[in-house]
């Protein structure tokens, strides 16, 4: 695996996920839906993480999907079990992610990514994509949902969410890190366009209406909000996408704070994982790994003004209990 200091020292090019099992409510990969059965792997400063984070909240699903929260800082074995005891995860009784990817195919060449799902009783890595977990945890685990959990990805508007995450995906979540890892200035040129680009044309959307697609929270907004809540503490800076801040646009930062106040979302925040994550793990970025001390949080708190435009959060449901 190649060390954290060769971040941004080649192109870079985001992995397939390799493992594409689906844990659904037949079973038909091999892996039904069973309350207690799967371990979630999580780092709270991983956007793609932070997508599971937030949707097994939403849904209610703390008691049936057990989670691990790994260690923000990665060593050159990636995602370690370091902030619980002795080091080892009290579920899997693993140190590192990648003894659950050993288990599953010996000499797994590829890389050690989260969010993942593990089969407990076996140890065994059962999936790593990120883009259709969260779906399936949406449509597939519903015997096992909270009453009152919100439809995420409701069947009469799925070709519009897949249409507006797929152009989100490419030119923001994913184009931040295009402008980060960049090794070219051309490159580099490209993608800090692309994000912007997208960016403008999301808040033109987003200037007439609460949500991204009709008028209750979807999976496109939790995919949306998972890079918006990283841009002025990282991806500005870090990652040199520094047109503007989140905060200097007052769309996106009002409908950015809408969300974070939000339960389910900003509960799943910690500024402090993402903050040393990027700055400390990505030191072909940032050799000093000096964690910057701003911005300030508190502005995610103060008033956003969104309710004026309509909308229903949780649409028939509710949104989930405090903690």
């Amino acid at each position: 695996m190649p060390g954290n200091d060769s971040y941004g020292k080649k192109a870079f090019k985001r992995s397939r996920s390799h493992f594409t099992d689906r844990i659904t409510a037949d079973g038909r990969d091999g892996w039904p839906v069973e309350a207690g059965r799967y371990r979630l792997v999580v780092s709270k400063a991983c956007p793609w993480a932070s997508r599971a984070l937030v949707v097994r909240r939403l849904l209610g699903l703390e008691d049936a999907l057990s989670l691990a929260v790994t260690d923000p800082i990665q060593d050159d074995r990636s995602w370690r079990f370091t902030l619980d005891p002795d080091g080892r995860d009290p579920v899997l009784g693993i140190r590192y992610l990648s003894e659950a990817y050993d288990a599953r195919e010996t000499g797994y060449p590829g890389g050690v990514s989260v969010p993942a799902i593990v089969d407990v009783p076996s140890g065994k890595l059962v999936t790593n994509d990120y883009q259709q977990l969260t779906l399936d945890l949406e449509t597939e685990w519903t015997a096992l949902h909270r009453s009152g959990a919100p439809d995420l990805y409701p069947e009469p508007l799925r070709d519009e969410i897949d249409d507006v995450m797929d152009g989100i995906y490419r030119d923001v979540n994913n184009g931040v890190y295009r402008a980060g890892f960049a090794s070219e200035q051309d490159a580099y040129e490209k993608a800090y366009g692309d994000v912007f680009t997208r960016l403008d044309t999301v808040a033109q959307r987003l200037a007439g209406q609460r949500y991204l697609v009709g008028d209750t929270i979807t999976e496109a907004d939790v995919r949306l909000f998972t890079t918006l809540v990283r841009f002025d503490a990282v991806y500005h800076g870090h990652f040199k996408c520094n047109r503007n801040k989140l905060a200097e646009d007052p769309v996106l930062w009002a409908y950015a704070r809408d969300l974070f106040q939000t339960p389910g979302f900003g509960d799943t925040v910690d500024f402090d994982h993402i903050k040393r994550h990027y700055y400390q793990v990505h030191t072909g970025i940032n050799p000093t790994r000096i964690v910057p001390l701003g911005p300030d949080p508190s502005g995610w708190l103060t008033p956003h003004d969104r309710e004026k435009l309509g909308g229903r959060p949780f649409g028939d449901g509710t949104p989930p209990a405090s903690r």
